[in-house]
């Protein structure tokens, strides 16, 4: 490392201003504090200090992601394999989801660090983290046969849209990867939804199998369209391993609950804000069972809603972004609450979009400013009404 270092202090006159690469100097710095931490101290003003910062947060946060996105890899290879009829090694298999997956988030980290090192660069700003996280949440939460060039157009318009005009990290107001999702989804609803996109058809490096026609169908997929109360696909512990058709980082209830234990034990994330949404999404979900409309989404279990499509990973991972969401205590169990609630409001009153999950937390987003603002208005006036009452 200290051979690093020393060429790292070598090059780095070349991007000061006047250096023959000066026209870098962010991607220099950027860089540089990704690999070290910085030496400059703050010189005016007041400031508080932290053991953690930024940085530090959004690598915990790609940490917590790894084992959902490792075993989403392994899952695209298992999903091939057993809807083609091949047979396949676990290490077949691993490896097959591993090159699926890894264009995605090359185009991804590609794409969207190209925009943010362009404004840095352009406004004379360090380079910030946000994206880091963001970068690596996109492929999780698509379908395994998105197009890469629709990708590349979802994210560059989030990345501009949601984030660079509002101010950069830290300033936007809707979540980064939800809106890349939405707009897949609202601009290209035939390459989100249906029964094609789930499992990848085609062989890669000679590995599994290319397939015309290839379909299944997502197990909300299949509650959505029944035709009959009793067509919802029946529980089964594929539901919570993982081993089912979904998104490429959503279906692996295991996987995501061991990033949420890493999350709540460094307190990046709220176990508030988790814990309100399995709660309003019980509560909504059990009186859907006892009292909704005769269709297969609401006769389905209401623990199975919790487990299907992307409610745990946006409980865990989205949801608790400290930046779009509700920042006041109280504040975060009534926004948790309403994202589990009206998610599973989503699935159960509108066939044509059964996930609920995207919608519900940028909806969500946009009341939670509101929220906080009431939140600490009321404890305002308590505070007001002691005062006044001695």
């Amino acid at each position: 490392m200290k051979a690093l270092r020393d060429y790292l202090d070598k090059i780095k006159p070349n991007f000061e201003e006047g250096g023959k690469w000066h026209a870098f100097r962010s991607l220099y710095d950027g860089m540089e504090t990704f690999m070290f931490v910085p030496n400059t101290t703050s010189k005016t003003g007041v400031h508080i200090h932290d053991a953690i910062d930024s940085k530090r947060i959004m690598s915990i946060v790609v940490i917590a992601l790894v084992p959902a996105l490792l075993f989403g890899m392994f899952n695209v290879g298992y999903q091939h394999y057993k809807y083609t009829g091949v047979e396949g090694t676990f290490l077949e298999m691993f490896i097959y989801g591993f090159l699926a997956v890894l264009p995605k988030l090359i185009v991804s980290y590609v794409v969207g660090l190209g925009i943010e090192f362009t404004v840095a660069q352009w406004k004379k700003e360090e380079i910030q983290e946000g994206f880091l996280v963001s970068g690596i949440l996109i492929p999780m939460i698509v379908p395994i046969d998105c197009p890469l060039w629709i990708l590349a157009i979802a994210t560059a318009f989030s990345v501009i849209f949601v984030k660079e005009i509002w101010g950069g990290t830290g300033m936007n107001v809707f979540n980064v990867a939800l809106v890349t999702r939405a707009v897949l989804f609202f601009a290209y609803p035939s390459k989100m939804s249906g029964d094609a996109v789930w499992v990848s058809s085609d062989s890669i490096f000679g590995l599994g199998k290319t397939v015309d026609g290839l379909t299944a169908a997502t197990s909300l997929g299949q509650a959505s369209t029944a035709l009959e109360p009793t067509g919802y696909p029946s529980f089964s512990w594929d539901m919570v391993t993982g081993l089912i058709p979904g998104s490429i980082g959503e279906t692996s209830v295991i996987a995501i609950a061991l990033g949420a234990i890493l999350l709540l034990w460094t307190g990046i994330a709220s176990w508030k804000i988790i814990l309100s949404i399995f709660v309003g999404g019980s509560v909504i979900g059990f009186l859907f069972n006892e009292f909704g409309p005769d269709t297969a989404m609401a006769h389905m279990p209401w623990w199975e809603h919790l487990v299907l499509g992307g409610f745990c990973f946006g409980a865990v991972f989205m949801a608790t972004d400290p930046v779009t969401a509700a920042r006041t205590e109280t504040g975060k169990y009534i926004y948790g609450f309403l994202i589990g609630a009206l998610a599973i409001t989503i699935r159960m009153l509108n066939p044509g979009y059964p996930e609920g999950m995207m919608l519900a937390i940028l909806f969500m987003n946009i009341f939670a400013p509101l929220i906080d603002y009431y939140v600490m208005q009321r404890n305002i006036s308590r505070r007001l009404k002691r005062v006044s009452n001695h």
